[in-house]
């Protein structure tokens, strides 16, 4: 599958782009500085686990069947809104989480109540919006050889939207969970800031979430 990822030079969007190159994706890295995006995309084809390109976030959504949305929340509004017309008719997998620095450990609710639902008002119905991947630790996707213990919540209105994250999810070499509609992503998004006060008071290194009781 052709995956663009929207502020891939970032370290969530390098970790993941370099996991899904490793099971036989098409990765495409974007950034708002095209040769960012270039010079890291051929950075990670040089560890040896498929080949990246890179480009501008437009550029790289174009090339795209399914968007991975990595940016901070500051800049989540004004990036849909630039990439709409390019959106269209994608499915977007949003790991944005509505923090307000520097209280980054204190849960925000942004006015639309969470970033995936204020990305779904902005993109309209043309594109499928996905809240996934909001508790995996980039210190935890970074090795591709690392096997994470971490479960994965996905959220969305788009069953078969949902159904393709969840495959995806599951080739970075994690558990993958249906989660319920996109009105959930509230509750997705609000445990982040509750497992980065979890990893300073505990001094781990990237607390995640597994579930028990279900198969």
């Amino acid at each position: 599958m052709k995956i663009g990822i929207v502020g891939g030079t970032g370290k969530e969007g390098r970790a993941m782009g370099l996991r899904w190159c490793k099971a036989g994706h098409e990765v495409y890295i974007g950034s708002r500085d095209a040769q960012r995006a270039v010079d890291a995309a051929a950075e990670l084809s040089e560890a040896g686990h498929g080949k990246l390109e890179g480009g501008d976030n437009a550029w790289a959504v174009e090339q795209a069947e399914v968007v991975l949305l990595s940016v901070p929340y500051g800049a989540h509004r004004s990036t849909l809104e630039a990439l709409k017309p390019a959106l269209a008719g994608r499915i977007m997998l949003d790991i944005t989480v509505p923090l307000q620095p520097p209280k980054v450990r204190q849960v925000h609710l942004p006015e639309g109540s969470a970033a995936a639902l204020e990305a779904q008002a902005i993109l309209g119905p043309d594109t499928r919006v996905v809240a996934t991947l909001h508790h995996v630790s980039s210190v935890h996707l970074a090795d591709p050889e690392h096997a994470i213990q971490c479960d994965v919540l996905t959220c969305s209105d788009d069953e078969e939207a949902l159904q393709l994250a969840m495959g995806l999810v599951g080739d970075l070499g994690l558990r993958a969970f249906h989660a319920g509609s996109l009105a959930n992503a509230v509750a997705l998004e609000s445990l982040t800031p509750v497992l980065l006060h979890l990893n300073r008071k505990y001094k781990g290194a990237g607390a995640g979430i597994t579930l028990t009781g279900v198969v």
